[in-house]
């Protein structure tokens, strides 16, 4: 595989670092550094969206003639990489990184031309109805019913761990349009206004306190058949589109890195139980080799489906493969980085951080009070705990070792 910069990516390189250097003010960059959660809270991402948007570089990978940049594979890995480096928050991944693929992909001409405009500059906000209480890495098995009445469809039932729906306008769901002898058949991907009558949001607080899941409940809420994305009783298959892009729709290794060198500055000013600096510590050096080797291999994997996306293969059982490896090492280096800080690690102090959304019940902090500690070790408890959820969504990462083996070893 060649994946070597020539003149024309370098200059893309600059191009970008210049554009971060102008746009990406410090404030921005200050959320980057101390987030919690793997989303940024709305305000911040809908500040940083609308710059990204007149830049045209909102969303990168769709396709030019719907607001896309025609950019290489190696100009995409060098956004995502010069993003990271610089600590820019991220954007919402609902409709940039899932809806409008989906609607590119299984959407009418309507349906296009209305969205997707919309998910561009923001004035849409989505989030996403999968999961039900008793239907999470069983998807199938969701039981929301869509009752056929007329032109519309009569929804009733429940969605849980739904990022955002706080502040989302719109959402798209999995719903049952009927039974059938196979689960994953009957099922309907539709399109729903948050707004609409019967239509109940409820917060669900994580463990690292922040306000950014809920529940939604669906009380004979009616939609217009027309908001069927492909086609009634086959969004199995849409959902499993979808998929692909919420798996392994990012490259993970160039933020990893630059977690890891932030690591590495703590422990060169952080001292161990010897009154030595934590990072001459034999112990905690060989686990940061350790992560850094296995990034590494993780970065090189990233590079070799670049090769192949660039000659045009489809990712695949990859997809699962790069989720897996990805969060679990964003976990590995939360506990690293809990070590690093050691008993800094004790005050809850959400007010010294950049969560992902409001922390209810967070105690009332003076304007003039310091926060305990270094700076560098604010966000580190939070973000240990916000990340327990990363080897569960998007498909927990035991189901996707079932999809390596299936789809790769042929188990």
């Amino acid at each position: 595989m060649e994946l070597a910069f020539g003149p024309k990516d370098a200059a893309f390189r600059d191009e970008v670092r210049s554009f971060l250097d102008e746009k990406l003010t410090p404030e921005l960059r200050a959320v980057g550094r101390r987030m919690t959660s793997v989303y940024a809270d709305y305000d911040t991402t809908m500040a940083w969206h609308k710059e990204l948007y007149a830049k045209g570089w909102v969303a990168p990978a769709w396709p030019v003639e719907y607001g896309g940049c025609d950019w290489s594979v190696i100009q995409h890995y060098i956004f995502s990489s010069e993003l990271a480096s610089a600590g820019a928050p991220p954007l919402s991944p609902m409709g940039l990184g899932m809806c409008g693929p989906v609607l590119i992909g299984y959407g009418t001409q309507e349906q296009k031309a209305y969205y997707l405009p919309r998910i561009l500059n923001g004035e849409d906000f989505w989030c996403q109805g999968y999961s039900e209480p008793g239907s999470g890495s069983d998807l199938a098995s969701l039981q929301m019913s869509a009752r056929e009445d007329g032109d519309d469809f009569v929804c009733n039932g429940q969605k849980i761990w739904t990022t955002h729906a706080n502040y989302a306008n719109r959402i798209f769901n999995l719903v049952r349009t009927s039974k059938e002898d196979i689960p994953q058949r009957g099922i309907t991907f539709i399109l729903i206004d948050m707004d609409t009558p019967g239509l109940k949001v409820d917060p669900l607080v994580m463990l690292s306190g922040e306000h950014i899941q809920n529940q939604i409940f669906f009380t004979d809420v009616r939609v217009p058949k027309k908001n069927v994305v492909g086609k009634v009783g086959e969004g199995w298959t849409v959902a499993k589109y979808l998929m692909q892009f919420e798996r392994g729709g990012h490259a993970y290794a160039p933020g990893l890195q630059v977690r890891l060198e932030r690591i590495r500055r703590m422990a060169s000013q952080e001292t161990g139980d010897g009154g030595a600096k934590l990072i001459a510590d034999a112990s905690f050096a060989r686990k940061l080799a350790d992560a850094a080797s296995e990034i590494m291999a993780l970065e090189y994997t990233e590079h070799r489906i670049m090769s192949a996306l660039s000659n045009g293969e489809a990712p695949g059982a990859e997809s699962s493969l790069l989720k897996t490896r990805g969060t679990e090492l964003s976990q590995r280096l939360t506990e690293i980085a809990l070590e690093a800080v050691a008993y800094y690690a004790v005050p809850f102090q959400p007010h010294a951080t950049a969560p992902g959304g409001p922390v209810p019940g967070a105690p009332e902090v003076s304007p003039n009070e310091t926060p305990a500690g270094p700076d560098y070790s604010w966000p580190v408890t939070a973000k240990y705990l916000n990340d327990r959820a990363g080897s569960i969504y998007a498909g927990t990462n035991e189901i996707q070792r079932n999809i390596m083996a299936k789809a790769v070893l042929g188990l």
